[in-house]
């Protein structure tokens, strides 16, 4: 498997996502599971209008998930530089450097949306960034991520932390020192590190983390995805600041943080990942909160 990561980072980025396009609408449509969940997710969401429009988002989908799949190569093997010379323009990026002209710590909110290993791997390249790492459950997966993430590593390693609370005080300590962090806001957090809150018209639990580390921080928080361009063209980065106030209760900081997300798909909703089980209710969570009658 490590064999065909190289191979697909030797790809151009036109033809590594033309493959990954084409694996994408193959597990489409041989994969009932995958195919089921894209389309109900999407329907839910009420971005898409008649049956026919969902199902034209739901392939045009398929194919950009398969992009993001071989693109993980891409963006793990390629020469750090190669990967950030790939983000052709970006939105926003003045409000960044004012937050670092005033030494502000900043907390990078990139959602399942567009090229987020991209969007990392440039976020990397200018700022100190720690990030917090959940291993993979495959392991062969794992081991090549975490060699592809090492690429331009610090010396001590001190660029990821562990998904324990010994890495939450790790990004703690970097934030309080003036540093940056990338954090994934739509993974499902474990039992007792989210909150029932409302995510496309429907509960999700969704992690209270961003509120945390801006309430012990007083970090700034920018949300921010790679629009992945056609024929390997490149990238689009979007930010879009919140200086929301420390201190918010973590249901109305993971509120607000869904809300955000929520807009970030609304401009590109082809390059989320919809196949997602974003509604699971995690072992040991509470149940969802019922719908108000009447």
């Amino acid at each position: 498997m490590k064999l065909l990561f190289r191979l697909l980072a030797r790809l151009p980025l036109g033809a590594n996502h033309a493959l990954g396009a084409f694996l994408g609408r193959l597990v489409f449509a041989l994969s009932p599971r995958f195919r089921g969940r894209t389309v109900e997710n999407l329907r839910a969401s009420g971005l898409a209008g008649s049956g026919g429009d969902v199902e034209r988002l739901a392939r045009e989908n398929a194919a950009e998930i398969g992009k993001s799949v071989t693109e993980l190569a891409w963006a793990l093997f390629r020469a750090p530089g190669v990967v950030a010379g790939t983000v052709v323009r970006q939105y926003g990026w003045e409000a960044v450097e004012r937050l670092r002209e005033a030494k502000r710590p900043i907390i990078f909110v990139t959602p399942h949306l567009g090229g987020y290993d991209v969007a990392g791997r440039f976020l990397w390249s200018r700022l100190p960034i720690l990030a917090m790492y959940r291993p993979h459950k495959i392991g062969w997966l794992d081991e090549l991520i975490r060699e592809g993430r090492n690429r331009g590593a610090s010396f001590d390693g001190t660029n990821v932390a562990p998904a324990t609370m010994a890495g939450v005080r790790m990004l703690l300590k970097h934030l309080r020192g003036g540093g940056c962090t990338v954090v994934l806001p739509d993974q499902v957090p474990g039992e007792g590190e989210g909150e029932w809150t409302d995510f496309f018209g429907r509960p999700a639990y969704t992690m209270t983390l961003v509120g945390r580390l801006q309430e012990a921080s007083g970090a700034a928080v920018v949300f921010c995805y790679a629009e992945r361009l056609p024929r390997g063209e490149g990238f689009h980065l979007h930010y879009d600041t919140l200086e929301a106030a420390a201190g918010l209760q973590r249901g109305l900081a993971a509120r607000e943080v869904n809300a955000m997300v929520e807009r970030l798909i609304r401009s590109c909703p082809s390059q989320y990942l919809w196949g997602y089980n974003r509604y699971k209710r995690p072992a040991g969570a509470p149940p969802p909160p019922q719908p108000q009658a009447g």
